[in-house]
């Protein structure tokens, strides 16, 4: 992509990733001597954050036997959600302020500070606290791993760096199971937030070595106020909606927050308006960064299904806890495997998958909603982990070319950065977004858990599809952008 030497409005816009020619770079190249500190960051953190919220999910049960608070059990996972949100949203903020270095060093501490008030918690309000923190520590990590992959690593590393952030997400989605069920298990949970907590201590000499230590080439964006209180307001009314028992409650709560984020837009796309979270070039009619991040939101609001999938496991196949909790697992280990898999293609096919990905996400949750019923055989739960595995390699085959395609949405490196962490936070707000959804739709479904979990599966399926038409979207207006567009 050639940067112009007097970047004007004319030109502020973006190249598809369609049309890059960059060879990707391989493996060896990314853990080699010059990258090695920074993957080794990245994998780290996107460690602790694929495993902290199942490490809770598997011990909360065994915590609340001795400090209480059973009534505050879905809060564990709201309030985390929440400060993540938050967090997610003053990623650029952070960064020009301290730097990339005090940044990781500000989430890592977070981290550990809310993991290890949780292993103390002598109640439930308490340990709701460092969950808080916990929260807040995760979401900035990984919308700092998103602007650290786009910024520090080579352009034909990307889709190789999205790939790993996929994978050790995918880790710790085993990692946490065992390590909180174990120590239930034996009744010392306290250890295992102390164990997560140890994990953050070999990340703290990785700050030094993988990232630069100067700041001062970033200027201090001013804090987009109105954009933060409407969208954490946005992130309390659908956690609220994911625990309503009352379906027209938790329909009203979505509706508020699709108003809300309407409202949102319509304030960041002002003119005038100087303080964004979302970069300047998502309002542009000319670029494809609006199709992009709408494509990501479907597909991750699809794959919300993930915090389902135990349920109905548990429900309909009787499996036992331990056993759903490892088929819940199935779609986003399909998801890594799959996105590790096609990371080194070229740009070219890259773009293609991403086009089949939707599509092939849809035909897997559309089987899976097939063979739910009451009473399933071991070998139908066989054929629903296939299905769910081929639901999450379409997640694979499509966020390579959404991730890539954003961080070289533009040349400036404060929108650039402020683009990368954008897709965490969206990300974010997709998953609580389409669990919500789900969650009415069990609801309705109800008393039938085969009925519910047809609703559920067969809905996002539709969402997932309807990615795909917006793929298809974003690659016609890729192609149709001239030279000077590019």
């Amino acid at each position: 992509m050639a940067i112009p030497t007097e970047p004007t409005e004319t030109t502020e816009t973006t190249e598809p990733a369609s049309a890059r020619t960059c060879p990707p770079g391989g493996w060896r190249e990314l853990f080699g001597p010059d990258h090695r500190a920074t993957a080794l960051l990245i994998a780290g953190v996107m460690l602790l954050d694929g495993a902290s919220t199942w490490v809770t999910t598997s011990l909360l049960l065994t915590a609340i036997e001795e400090i209480g608070g059973e009534r505050f059990y879905a809060w564990t996972a709201t309030v985390f959600m929440i400060a993540s949100v938050i967090a997610a949203l003053l990623v650029s903020r952070i960064l020009s302020l301290r730097g990339p270095r005090g940044g990781f060093g500000v989430g890592i501490a977070a981290f550990a500070a809310g993991t290890g008030i949780a292993a103390v918690s002598p109640t439930m309000e308490v340990l709701l606290a460092g969950r808080v923190l916990q929260g807040f520590g995760a979401g900035l990590l990984a919308g700092l791993s998103y602007v650290t992959v786009q910024s520090l690593l080579p352009e034909r590393l990307w889709s190789r760096g999205t790939g790993l952030v996929s994978a050790m997400m995918a880790v710790g989605f085993f990692v946490g199971p065992a390590i909180g069920g174990l120590f239930a298990q034996l009744g010392a949970w306290r250890l295992a937030f102390a164990v997560v907590m140890a994990l953050t201590l070999p990340l703290v000499p990785l700050i030094s070595r993988a990232l630069p230590a100067d700041r001062q080439a970033q200027a201090v964006s001013p804090l987009p106020v109105l954009s933060l209180v409407l969208l954490t307001a946005t992130a309390i009314l659908i956690s609220t909606a994911g625990v309503l028992s009352d379906p027209a409650l938790t329909c009203a709560a979505i509706a508020a927050a699709f108003l809300l984020v309407a409202v949102f837009i319509m304030s960041e796309r002002r003119p005038g308006a100087r303080a964004r979270v979302l970069p300047a070039l998502a309002y542009s009619p000319r670029s494809t960064l609006r199709w992009l991040y709408l494509t990501r939101v479907l597909i991750t609001a699809a794959a919300s299904v993930e915090a389902f999938i135990s349920l109905f496991g548990q429900r309909l196949g009787d499996l036992p806890p331990v056993a759903s909790g490892f088929l819940g697992t199935t779609l986003p280990v399909g998801w890594a495997l799959t996105q590790v898999a096609v990371s080194g293609a070229r740009p070219a096919m890259l773009a293609r998958l991403s086009l089949a990905g939707p599509f092939v996400l849809a035909a897997g949750l559309a089987v899976t909603g097939l063979l739910q019923r009451e009473g399933a055989t071991p070998l139908t739960v066989a054929a629903w982990a296939a299905a769910y595995l081929v639901a999450g390699s379409g997640i694979g085959m499509a966020m390579p070319h959404l991730s890539t395609a954003v961080m070289g949405s533009t040349a400036d490196p404060q929108e650039a950065a402020k683009a990368s962490a954008a897709m965490n936070t969206i990300g974010l707000f997709a998953f609580s977004l389409g669990a919500a959804l789900a969650g009415v739709l069990v609801n309705l479904g109800a008393p039938s858990m085969a009925r519910s979990a047809h609703y559920v599966l067969f809905a996002l399926a539709a969402i997932a599809a309807l990615a795909g038409v917006t793929a298809c979207l974003e690659r016609r207006r890729g192609a149709a952008l001239t030279p000077l567009e590019r």
